[in-house]
């Protein structure tokens, strides 16, 4: 990402408002119908890269809605913070959009963030939408304002589990981050191999967060012996990893979560990337025989910004939760809380653009919506 790229949206997030422009401002000014979202992500920090990416992805269709007179009349905006991807200050974050008066939390990033924040909204009972790698404990059906639009952490372990065993590996080994998602991905993992009924892993090991300190885990896993090594980790973390276990003499397959990041592995690793197999949630940004990719690509050549996955997913979320908003003023209804609520419970198979998403999802429901790619030395992307 180039830095003008960079400073445009941290500037606007600055602003408090993304809007595309000072017509658009002009036209915010004019009305009352607007419905208000609040966002955190990471868009400094660790997982910088794919906070901003996720971020920018939501923009781009909020702008091209806003600029048809929104969703059923009504305009959506985003006050948008950075939460440098520390729990605590997601926390803080969500306080503070809650009492700015925000209508929902929307697309908060990261297994801890998003369950601190969570802890925030659920006694409010305010609508938490289309989080980013949310653990699994946020998808109990008894939390009834929580809304998904990514597969969860089982469903994805489930996938890549289930690879592994068409394969007839049966010895696998985790490597996670030492934080919420790794462990988190690790138990899922751990449970996926057991609904299976395969092989219990081999071997795990914990590293610091998205860091190059893995000299431990290599030789944990090293020792196992794996045949294959499933990672839960950000890229730097995953990239170190991977590199010096092929220089310490493995020649097994590594598997990643979608958490990990295509673009800023593939810059971490460059043609050492090839080989690699990566779980995706939402559709290849390449995939222009996809209606929803081929709107996205239109929207996306009007900006400065890059297609990828994570951007892709942020658009996937905007568009539907626009639909909600316009299903809940349909017939004559309004988008506050309760009628958001009301229409995204009723979105249980939601046809955007050829790609079906279901809010409510029990788990391994979504396992079908994802994809294992897998990237060639020069960044390429195969189904």
């Amino acid at each position: 990402m180039g830095p003008n790229r960079r400073q445009l949206i941290l500037g606007s997030v600055c602003a408090g408002a993304l809007v595309a422009s000072p017509a658009l401002r002009a036209q915010t000014a004019k009305t009352a119908r607007r419905v208000v979202v609040g966002q955190s992500v990471p868009l400094t920090g660790a997982a910088d890269q794919i906070g901003l990416a996720y971020l920018n992805g939501a923009k781009i269709y909020f702008d091209a809605i806003n600029a048809k007179n929104g969703a059923g009349g009504y305009r959506i905006d985003v006050k948008a913070l950075d939460d440098g991807y520390d729990p605590a200050k997601a926390a803080s974050n969500a306080r503070q959009l809650m009492d700015q008066g925000v209508d929902a939390l929307f697309g908060f990033a990261g297994t801890a963030s998003c369950d601190a924040a969570f802890a925030v909204a659920k006694p409010a009972g305010v609508l938490f939408f289309a989080p980013f790698a949310a653990s699994d404990a946020l998808r109990d059906p008894a939390l009834g304002n929580v809304f998904h639009v990514r597969p969860g952490l089982a469903d994805e372990a489930y996938k890549v589990a289930r690879h592994c065993a068409t394969l007839n590996q049966d010895r696998i080994a985790v490597f996670a981050e030492d934080d919420a998602m790794g462990r988190a991905g690790l138990a899922a993992i751990t449970q996926a191999l057991i609904d299976l009924k395969r092989p219990p892993v081999v071997a795990s090991a914990l590293s610091p967060v998205n860091s190059d300190k893995v000299d431990a885990a290599v030789a944990v896993l090293l020792k196992a012996a794996p045949q294959a090594v499933i990672q839960v980790s950000l890229f730097n973390s995953s990239a170190a990893f991977i590199r010096k276990m092929r220089r310490s003499g493995f020649g097994g397959q590594f598997l990643n979560f979608s958490v990990v990041g295509i673009d800023p592995l593939f810059s971490g690793l460059g043609k050492e990337i090839g080989g690699i197999v990566i779980s995706q949630v939402v559709p290849s940004p390449r995939s222009t025989g996809t209606p929803i990719i081929k709107e996205y690509l239109d929207v996306l050549n009007q900006t400065d910004q890059t297609p990828s996955y994570e951007s892709v997913e942020g658009y996937i979320a905007a568009r539907t939760f626009a639909e909600g908003v316009r299903r809940s003023v349909s017939g004559g209804g309004k988008p506050d809380r309760p009628g958001l609520q009301k229409a995204f419970e009723s979105m249980t198979d939601y046809d955007v653009g050829g790609f079906r998403i279901n809010l409510r999802a029990k788990k391994y429901e979504s396992v079908r919506a994802i994809d294992l790619v897998t990237i060639t030395p020069d960044g390429k992307v195969i189904r």
